[in-house]
């Protein structure tokens, strides 16, 4: 019976998880066909999805993978790919744009987060728009942060990421699963209205480790780029390996 268990769960729900984000994806092409949007570089934020509904992708050039993203984090909406969590903001927008996924079974979509590092790109695609993001710094030290974020962020987000008000969130980080503050509009941080004034971010939670759900593990980024998506016009950081 364990075996059973073991065989479903790390197969079977992969399969079946594979065939509804092919069916998310379909879907996503065939609604942006059908009412192409043009945008500049400027955020565009997508209209507000209904539950399970996919509007999004995320991309991550250095894991090579790319997966739709839908609205929600019940069980259901997590079966089809990653999901949003409903009270954070949406792609661009100022405060965090926040991402559940599971590390295994159920498609394992962000199993291989423990791979990103600082600078690595994430890659967040809409109808209308390529938004870059950029992993934070690792680091916890001030000066190795300012090091880490000079390398990909401009100058006033390296300075807010090294003695800022984003100096204590890390690029990747574990912590307990009751720990809901990381996905608030300033990241482990008390709750606050989201303004002009934040960042635009993207953080992603999974499980951690690996086979258990017992700690979360935590991944923040900051945007970093936004282009409009024509023919021939995508991301430099889509070909990053």
């Amino acid at each position: 019976m364990l075996l059973l268990f073991v065989l479903y769960e790390a197969f079977w729900t992969n399969i079946a998880s594979g065939r509804l984000q092919d069916k998310v994806n379909a879907q996503l092409e065939q609604s942006w066909a059908v009412d192409p949007v043009a945008a500049g570089n400027q955020p565009v934020l997508p209209l507000v999805p209904a539950l399970g509904e996919g509007f999004a992708r995320v991309h991550f050039p250095t894991l090579g993978t790319a997966y739709a993203v839908v609205e929600g984090t019940r069980n259901e909406d997590l079966r089809a790919g990653p999901g949003h969590y409903t009270d954070t903001q949406m792609p661009g927008e100022a405060g965090n744009f926040a991402l559940a996924g599971h590390r295994n079974g159920s498609g394992a979509v962000f199993q291989h987060l423990n791979e990103l590092g600082a600078c690595d790109a994430v890659i967040v695609e809409t109808q209308s728009q390529w938004m870059t993001y950029r992993l934070l710094p690792l680091d916890t030290d001030s000066l190795d942060r300012r090091a880490a974020a000079e390398a990909c962020l401009s100058p006033e987000q390296a300075d807010r990421v090294s003695d800022g008000d984003y100096a204590h969130v890390r690029g990747r980080d574990i912590t307990v699963p009751g720990d809901i503050e990381v996905v608030n509009p300033l990241p482990s941080a008390p709750w606050i209205e989201p303004d002009p004034g934040l960042e635009s971010m993207l953080t992603l939670t999974t499980c951690h480790p690996l086979f258990s759900n017992t700690e979360r593990m935590i991944v923040h980024a900051v945007l970093v780029e936004t282009i409009p998506k024509s023919p021939g016009n995508s991301p430099a950081a889509l070909q990053e390996h």
